[in-house]
């Protein structure tokens, strides 16, 4: 039964990992330029999923195996009068939909609230397990 307490738990840090990788193309979604000062275009992140939990060792469960980068083209943006605009006057703005990012919130929000809802369930059982044994 604490096997799938363990589940349930890596669960919710992976959805939280998720959660904060869409946090950062939300917040990143207009940055144009490096911590340095140079020219680039943030480009989206995607959280990668694994079964297993390395931290416990075992092969229950899920962890986030790595963050990717979306290879998505950046969007082109019309502004002649931007010192980083093209000789056409376009400059390339982040591969982030806010819309399909806040998708992916949702779904992440949701599938936590679905690991919490699990972890309550077998937290009963095992309540109810020691009372029949008491």
């Amino acid at each position: 039964m604490f096997g799938s307490l363990d589940i349930s738990t890596s669960g919710l840090i992976a959805q939280r990992q998720r959660l904060d990788v869409i946090t950062a193309n939300m917040v990143n979604m207009n940055t144009t330029h490096d911590a340095q000062g140079n020219y680039a275009p943030f480009r989206r992140r995607i959280a990668v999923f694994a079964p297993g939990d390395p931290s416990s060792g075992s092969e229950q469960g899920v962890h986030l195996r790595e963050i990717q980068l979306d290879q998505s083209p950046f969007r082109k943006v019309y502004d002649p009068g931007n010192p980083d605009a093209d000789p056409d006057g376009y400059i390339e703005m982040p591969n982030i939909d806010s819309a399909v990012e806040m998708v992916n919130a949702l779904d992440a929000s949701r599938a936590y609230e679905a690991n919490i809802t699990a972890v309550e369930a077998t937290k009963s059982m095992m309540q109810s397990a020691l009372r029949l044994l008491a």
